[in-house]
């Protein structure tokens, strides 16, 4: 299922996604206990294995971008370790030596079996499909631990594998969480947590440096988090990964810029007078604040027709700001934090240009 980009965020999502860990231990209950229904009214022999797959599939995850991939997974790994565990038994029934390896004892010029696909499973393991590599190497485990010959009990637990894998999947498909819509959500979070640490950094009310390092470090390590959605959120929507990457890259590196515009805005006594003084400076911080917050709207309203004006304005004041710069040659010492200011004021409106477009490129996708 491809979700449409642009889709404006509703009440209702939003509030699922801010208590997204209370829906998912909800949901999680609820299909466990409805699976658990329906493996005794089935008197599904092996039932232990649809529940622990349920779990293992659904729990640590939440997004409808991350569980698909993972049943996926999943099953195709289970049908291939179940598959390899039949040939394991069926060998077992001619020579038990030949199953635990007698290659150079019998002139065999078959290896052993299970120690062949172990070696493939580890193998692949360090692949880039790691679990389903895993998952080979624990259904051969599970099948073959039935006992010799009893080939119903080792297709039993295959099945009772995939039918696990198929309940997990149809249950995070009603109301499904979508990993692309809490990415727009914590980064809309992010970029009004940005445009806080800016005014409080630049406000002209205070009279001495606010203290902002717990604030940058939240931000962060926000940026941090959202890390992990970018992948479920590329195969939900089909955008490629490398756009998610450029926004998060960009989105970190307006907070280093944020937080050396401060440094340079209470550098010196002198140099903070002349920045408090400056009116285009002013004009400038007011239209960035306004442009943060535009954008933060824009990934949630998935409208992308609400910037072009603020953004022809900035270009105004870049123009303006880059006469200022072309001065620094022959600043005094204390007008160069002012200098510095600039510069980063020019820098920061780059980097805002920059995430606009690509929020722009993704929700017109």
């Amino acid at each position: 299922m491809i979700l449409r980009p642009d889709k404006p965020i509703s009440r209702p999502e939003f509030w699922l996604y801010r208590h997204y860990q209370t829906v998912h231990g909800v949901r999680i209950a609820i299909a466990f206990l409805l699976s658990f229904l329906l493996v005794r009214l089935l008197h599904i022999p092996e039932g232990s294995w649809p529940l622990i797959t349920l779990v293992v599939v659904m729990g640590p995850i939440s997004s409808w971008g991350n569980v698909f991939p993972r049943a996926v997974q999943r099953i195709i790994g289970t049908i291939a370790g179940s598959v390899s565990g039949l040939i394991a038994l069926k060998i077992e029934l001619y020579s038990l030596p030949l199953m635990l390896a007698w290659y150079f004892q019998t002139r065999a010029q078959v290896a052993t079996w299970c120690g062949i696909v172990m070696f493939v499973c580890g193998y692949l393991t360090l692949g880039k499909r790691p679990y389903m590599a895993l998952l080979i190497g624990i259904t051969l485990g599970v099948v073959v631990g039935a006992p010799p010959g009893d080939f119903l009990t080792a297709l039993w637990r295959g099945g009772d594998v995939i039918f696990g894998s198929v309940l997990a999947v149809i249950f995070t498909g009603i109301w499904a969480q979508r990993a692309y819509t809490f990415w727009r959500i914590r980064m809309s979070d992010a970029l009004i947590a940005s445009l806080k640490i800016y005014q409080t950094g630049l406000s002209p009310n205070l009279l001495e440096k606010p203290r902002l390092n717990t604030s940058i470090q939240q931000l962060t390590s926000g940026s941090v988090k959202i890390r992990s959605l970018l992948e479920p959120s590329s195969k939900e929507t089909r955008i490629p990964k490398s756009v998610f990457e450029a926004i998060q890259t960009i989105q970190r590196n307006m907070v280093y810029t944020l937080e050396m515009q401060i440094n340079a805005w209470w550098a010196s006594r002198e140099s903070h007078l002349l920045l408090l003084n400056a009116p285009t400076l002013r004009r400038t911080q007011a239209l960035t604040e306004n442009l943060f917050r535009t954008l933060s709207g824009m990934l949630k309203t998935g409208k992308t027709d609400q910037v072009s004006a603020t953004i022809a304005e900035l270009d105004e004041m870049k123009r303006e700001l880059s006469g200022l710069l072309s001065k620094a040659e022959h600043a005094k010492a204390e007008a160069t934090p002012v200098y510095g200011y600039v510069w980063l004021s020019l820098e920061l409106h780059g980097q805002l240009v920059r995430l606009h477009e690509l929020i722009r490129m993704v929700l017109r996708k």
